[in-house]
C-alpha cells in the first residue's frame, strides 16, 4: 500500500486470493506516496557514458525521440518513477555499451532507464528508450542474461518495431471506424475489429521473434554467452510457476504479459543460439553482475509499506497492524489484501480525513454499501479513537473498523460468506493489532535487498534458502534467483544471492 501520488501496479508478496472475495474486497481507492528519486543512463557512441542526461535534453527535431520523450512521464508514473544506484548503473552502462559497439546501428543513442519497481519488465520506446526494472535485474543471473533482453528491445529500436506497431494499430482504428461509420453493421463491424486484434498480435509475435533473432546475434558478437536468451527465457518460465504458487507482481506489468516466455519461443532461441556459438564459449560475466546489483531492494520500498510473516508495517504512515495465522498478506498499491480460510478475507487500506470527523461519523458518511443500520459503535484500539459496523452484500458479510490516526482513516473490511461463525473473531484480532510505531521502530526497520554471499564449506541450497526473509517458499525462490536447476549443488567459493534485510 503505497502513500499515493500517480498509480502504480500491484505489487503481490503471497498467494493469490478468491476470485469473489477479491471484486468485493478492492472496491473503493486508496490514498497513500511520495515520487521516487531520478536517474537515466545515457548510452551513446562506443562507449558507456559516465555522465547521465536527462529527457528534457533530448534532440528536438528528432521526431522518434520526441515520441518516445512524450511517454516517458507516462512510463515512470506506472512503474514507481526511477531507481538510482550509481554501481548498478554502471554495470547496466557497460552491458549496453558493449551491445552498442558490436550493433548494426553503432550511432544510435540509447537511454536506459531503471525503474524502481518489483515487477519483472523491459521494453523499448522510439527514439532508443530502453527500460528495464529493477525486479528484472534482481531475477537475472549474470551479465549476459541482462545483455540478452537489452539486446532484445535495442533490436526493437532498431527494427522501428515501436513505429511499426503504432501505424499498425491507426490502420485498424481507421479500418473499424470505416465499418461503423460507413457500413452501419454490427456484424460486420466485430468481425472486422476481431481480424485487426489478431493481426496485431501476429503482428506481434513476429516482432518478438525477430527481436529474439537479432538480440542474440548481438550478444553473441560482443563476447557474451549466446545461450543466455533461452536460459533468461526459462528462468521467466520458473518464475512465473512460482509466482502462481506464491503470488507475485502485477501480470499486467510482467515482462510475460508482452514477451510470452513459450516453450517454442525459448527452443527457437536455443536454436539461434547455437548458430551463433557454441554453449560455454561466450562471457556470462556473473562477477561484476554480482557486484553491481549487491545491495539492490527487493520487493516493496518504504513507500509502499513491507509484509514480514503475518504483519504488514508502513515505516511512511508509521503504523503496523498483524492477521491470524493462516492467513497470506499481498499488498497492492491501493490495498492490503490478506485471505485465509473458508473464503475469508480482510481489506486494509488508508483515506484522508477531515480533522472534525469522527470515526462513528465516517462509517455512516455513505461509502459503506450495505450498512446494517444500529450496528455503529465507538471504540478505543490502543489508544486510537475508532468505530466498528457491520454490513452485508448478496451473500457476504462484513465487519467493518475504522480507526483514526493523524488525519487519516485506516479502514479493515472483513468478509466472510453467510453462514459462518469466524469472523467477529477474525476481525476483531486483526484490528485490536492495529497500532502507531514509535520513531525508534520506524529508524529500525529496514526494506529487503539483494544480498551477494559466499559459499562457505558446510553450506547447502537449504541453509542458504532458510537465511532469506520475508519470502514464501524459499528454496524455489533461492533457486530461481541463481538460476539453480533442481540438480545443482553448491561448492565452496561459489557466489550467490539471498534475499534479506
Amino acid at each position: 500500500m503505497r502513500i499515493r501520488v500517480p498509480a502504480k501496479q500491484t505489487n503481490v508478496n503471497r498467494q493469490k486470493y478468491s476470485g469473489t472475495v477479491r471484486r468485493i474486497l478492492l472496491l473503493g481507492t486508496v490514498s497513500l506516496t511520495t515520487l521516487a528519486g531520478c536517474s537515466i543512463v545515457d548510452i551513446g557512441g562506443l562507449t558507456p557514458s559516465d555522465a547521465p542526461q536527462t529527457v528534457d535534453l533530448v534532440a528536438r527535431d528528432n521526431q522518434m525521440s520526441q515520441l518516445g520523450a512524450s511517454q516517458h512521464p507516462r512510463i515512470l508514473a506506472t512503474y514507481g518513477g526511477e531507481y538510482h544506484d550509481a554501481q548498478l548503473e554502471r554495470m547496466v552502462a557497460r552491458i549496453v555499451g558493449k551491445l552498442t559497439a558490436t550493433s548494426d546501428n553503432p550511432n544510435q543513442t540509447y537511454r536506459i532507464t531503471i525503474l524502481n519497481s518489483p515487477n519483472i519488465n523491459a521494453f523499448a520506446l522510439p527514439g532508443g528508450y530502453i527500460y528495464v526494472t529493477r525486479g528484472l535485474l534482481a531475477l537475472a543471473d549474470d551479465s549476459a542474461e541482462v545483455a540478452a533482453v537489452i539486446a532484445h528491445e535495442m533490436a526493437h529500436v532498431t527494427a522501428n518495431h515501436g513505429l511499426q506497431r503504432q501505424q499498425k494499430e491507426a490502420e485498424v482504428a481507421l479500418a473499424n471506424r470505416v465499418v461503423s461509420e460507413v457500413l452501419s453493421s454490427k456484424t460486420i463491424e466485430q468481425q472486422t475489429t476481431m481480424r485487426g486484434k489478431l493481426n496485431l498480435a501476429r503482428f506481434s509475435r513476429n516482432q518478438e521473434l525477430q527481436a529474439d533473432q537479432i538480440g542474440i546475434k548481438m550478444i553473441g558478437d560482443a563476447g557474451y554467452d549466446p545461450f543466455a536468451s533461452p536460459r533468461f527465457l526459462e528462468a521467466m518460465e520458473a518464475w512465473s510457476r512460482y509466482r502462481n504458487i506464491s503470488g507475485a507482481t502485477n501480470e499486467a506489468l510482467d515482462f510475460l504479459a508482452s514477451h510470452p516466455a513459450t516453450p517454442r519461443r525459448i527452443q527457437l532461441a536455443i536454436t539461434q543460439a547455437r548458430k551463433v556459438g557454441a554453449p560455454a564459449v561466450g562471457s556470462t560475466d556473473r562477477n561484476r553482475f554480482l557486484d553491481g546489483i549487491n545491495g539492490l531492494i527487493y520487493g516493496d520500498t518504504p513507500d509502499e509499506g513491507y509484509i514480514r510473516g503475518q504483519t504488514f508495517i508502513h515505516p511512511r504512515l508509521a503504523i503496523a497492524f498483524s492477521v491470524p495465522g493462516g492467513f497470506l498478506l499481498d499488498n497492492s498499491a491501493k490495498a492490503v489484501i490478506a485471505t485465509g480460510p473458508d473464503n475469508m478475507a480482510i481489506r486494509f487500506d488508508s483515506v484522508a480525513l477531515a480533522e472534525t470527523m469522527t470515526p462513528p461519523d465516517y462509517i455512516e458518511s455513505g461509502w459503506v454499501s450495505g450498512l446494517q443500520e444500529g450496528t455503529t459503535m465507538p471504540l478505543q484500539i490502543n489508544g486510537l479513537p475508532a468505530a466498528s459496523a457491520k454490513a452485508e452484500n448478496g451473500r457476504w458479510v462484513f465487519d467493518i473498523c475504522v480507526i483514526i490516526h493523524k488525519n487519516r482513516a485506516y479502514r479493515f473490511l472483513t468478509a466472510a460468506p453467510k453462514g459462518g461463525n469466524a469472523l467477529t473473531a477474525v476481525s476483531h484480532a486483526a484490528t485490536q493489532s492495529f497500532r502507531a510505531l514509535s520513531a525508534k521502530e520506524v529508524a529500525a526497520l529496514k526494506p529487503l535487498r539483494i544480498r551477494v554471499v559466499t559459499v562457505k564449506a558446510g553450506d547447502t541450497i537449504g541453509s542458504l534458502a532458510q537465511r532469506m526473509q520475508g519470502t514464501a517458499n524459499k528454496v524455489d525462490l533461492f533457486r530461481i534467483i541463481n538460476g539453480l536447476p533442481a540438480s545443482a549443488t553448491l561448492s565452496a567459493g561459489d557466489r550467490v544471492k539471498i534475499i534479506a534485510e
